[in-house]
């Protein structure tokens, strides 16, 4: 009797790091202490120490249910940029920069092609946010998971100076929201999205023309992330007053978290196209429209307050890297919370 006959194959873990350091390797900051393969990872705090009173901020997810999607697909590598966007995007919305991401994965059996693949998409992620990978686990669990799944979970620090935390205490009646488009359903909400398309290779590989793709191939584009967007509006010289990360809970729940007391969001739907795969899924699950407001980002990722004469700037340096972005709606007086209209 031995390890391996129990399920657990430590030589395919050995072939897993070793197929994935190419790809962590290219995510390494100058801050990075040591290398790959130690028992944890170090990064150095010295670039920051010119700040006032430097802040870390921190955020930890998963990528949920939306990994059925890629076992039927048999495709993995964009959950792993998933997981990094629900982390960085949370540490962006604080006003924060990210530093560094790890990642746990556990599976019923270690595939290393399978899993580095994996970690090419969270390497991929840390890139897009200017993150380093600087540790993870991959725990092979037999009998706990089927031999051909695995969850995906992570956890990202980041810096930012305590003046610069981004908290609402300063919107005011009249600040201007900003939206920045999303990429799709993003990573939540996706036990509904599997209770209304039907989770076969046939339904998620049928071409859709109004989508210009598949349907899995929509449902599988990885959340978008926003550091860059944040970074270059502050480099504009723009103090965002308030930020959300829409996600689980949609507008309604997440708007009111950058709220203070005394102020409201107004959020107009008519101020930018809510994207076809979203009418397509209430169309087809037949879903109440506060329920997929409720649910999803309907298009919108992530949402700014800033002054008003700050509007046309933020939206220009949010595009300069790429990014769409609109006039969504405004705060003003009133109980806190949100109406769309």
């Amino acid at each position: 009797m031995d390890y391996r006959s129990s399920g657990v194959d430590i030589e395919a873990g050995y072939r897993s790091v070793e197929l994935m350091k190419e790809h962590v390797k290219k995510t390494m900051r100058p801050e990075v202490l040591g290398g790959l393969g130690g028992f944890s990872g170090a990064f150095s705090m010295e670039r920051f120490k010119d700040m006032e009173k430097p802040t870390l901020v921190s955020g930890t997810d998963g990528v949920g249910t939306k990994l059925k999607v890629a076992f039927v697909m048999d495709r993995h590598d964009t959950v792993g940029i998933d997981c990094v966007a629900m982390c960085v995007n949370d540490i962006a919305c604080a006003g924060g920069e990210p530093l560094f991401f790890l990642d746990y994965i556990a599976c019923g059996k270690n595939y290393p092609e399978k899993i580095a693949e994996i970690v090419k998409g969270v390497a991929d992620g840390c890139l897009q946010s200017d993150a380093s990978l600087i540790g993870g686990e991959t725990a092979e669990m037999p009998g706990f998971y089927p031999v051909d799944e695995y969850d995906l979970a992570g956890f990202a620090v980041g810096v930012v100076d305590e003046k610069d935390i981004i908290t609402g205490k300063e919107l005011e009646d009249g600040d201007v929201l900003i939206g920045i488009a999303s990429s799709g359903i993003h990573s939540n909400g996706f036990s509904l999205v599997r209770k209304v398309f039907e989770m076969t290779p046939e339904n998620l590989n049928r071409y859709d023309e109004k989508l210009g793709k598949t349907l899995g191939e929509a449902l599988l584009a990885p959340t978008k992330i926003y550091v860059h967007a944040l970074k270059s509006v502050k480099a504009a010289g723009v103090r965002v007053r308030g930020c959300s990360h829409i996600t689980g809970g949609g507008f309604y729940e997440n708007v009111p978290r950058m709220l203070r007391e005394g102020t409201r969001a107004v959020i107009r739907k008519d101020s930018y196209e809510v994207p076809y795969l979203f009418r397509l899924l209430q169309e087809t699950g037949s879903i109440e429209e506060q329920m997929m407001y409720n649910t999803y980002n309907m298009g919108i990722g992530m949402v700014l307050a800033v002054r008003p004469e700050d509007a046309a700037k933020t939206i220009a340096a949010i595009e300069e890297v790429g990014e769409k972005a609109y006039e969504i709606g405004k705060i003003v007086s009133g109980d806190k919370g949100i109406d769309l209209v």
